[in-house]
């Protein structure tokens, strides 16, 4: 049966510089390339939940300009339900510098058109969502925004997976709202108001809601009752990280109704593959994909 995937949040364009490190403040570098590609955390799990099989609608924004043009083709190019994406007359489409070295990244995000996301556009895509297996929403739009999909999805009775990034103190009903956190450590160290060093996994012990908390190239942990179970990650050779949490993150939705540990080992795997090509939304992987890689 197909997944019915909601993601409500951000559409950028990534402009990706390739450099052959990260420069100090003040410092010119010669980059190694250059390239525009479709970005934004909702976008990509948009794209990333469809490339895995999913049925998937985007509630989000963009501005009257070439590149809302060219993310708006290039989502409908890949089957996304564009119906709750907004086209806004005063605002540019949301940007993202990012510059890649090593197989790391540094990211510096304009949200321009992506602040216009308000709780009215997710309360008019209300159908939508009230039919959705899941909901994704993410951090890249206006915390109203962000709270009106967690209180609606609570009324639908929907699971909602927050993916809290880039991280902010969010209060602590909102976080019971969701049916799953999904930080890294540093994310769910802000969510909690507690510091970063103290040990992961009493960090989610804490948590008022379950929480899949990614580890990079450790894998991921999650945990629902009792103590946190490990999922270890797959050796790839890593060329761009940028977009592994997004296809994490879709592919969880994508799989939740198989069990959460299915869900999560699927998703490391699909994050796995993401990382071994240039791009956000490039590297996701597709369904047959994923099923091979996991056979091997």
């Amino acid at each position: 049966m197909t997944r019915r995937i909601v993601v409500v949040g951000s559409i950028n364009m990534d402009l990706v510089t390739q450099a052959p490190r990260f420069p100090q403040p003040g410092e010119t570098l010669l980059g190694d390339g250059f390239v525009t590609v479709p970005g934004g955390k909702g976008a990509n799990q948009a794209v990333a939940a469809a490339r895995l099989g999913a049925e998937v609608a985007l509630v989000g924004a963009l501005g009257r300009d070439a590149f809302g043009d060219q993310l708006q083709a290039g989502l409908l190019g890949e089957g996304v339900d564009l119906q709750h994406v907004q086209r806004l007359d005063d605002q540019a489409s949301g940007t993202a510098s990012i510059t890649v070295a090593a197989g790391e990244n540094q990211i510096v995000v304009v949200p321009a058109a992506n602040a216009g996301v308000t709780p009215a556009h997710v309360e008019a895509a209300h159908a939508a969502l009230a039919r959705a297996d899941a909901v994704l929403v993410q951090m890249e739009i206006p915390l109203e925004a962000i709270e009106a999909t967690l209180r609606l999805g609570q009324r639908l009775g929907v699971p909602v997976i927050l993916n809290p990034a880039p991280a902010r103190p969010l209060p602590t009903d909102w976080l019971t709202l969701a049916r799953y956190l999904t930080p890294n450590q540093h994310e769910l160290a802000v969510l909690l108001g507690a510091d970063p060093a103290e040990d992961f996994r009493a960090l989610m012990r804490r948590a008022p809601t379950p929480v899949v908390l990614t580890r990079g190239s450790e894998g991921a942990w999650y945990r629902e009752h009792g103590e946190p179970a490990h999922q270890p990650s797959f050796a790839v050779e890593v060329v761009d990280s940028t977009g592994a949490g997004d296809t994490f993150n879709a592919a969880l939705a994508v799989f939740l109704h198989e069990g959460l540990a299915t869900a999560v080992r699927k998703a490391c795997a699909a994050a796995a593959l993401s990382v071994t090509r240039l791009g956000a939304q490039q590297g996701m992987p597709r369904a047959r994909e994923l099923d091979a890689f996991l056979a091997r």
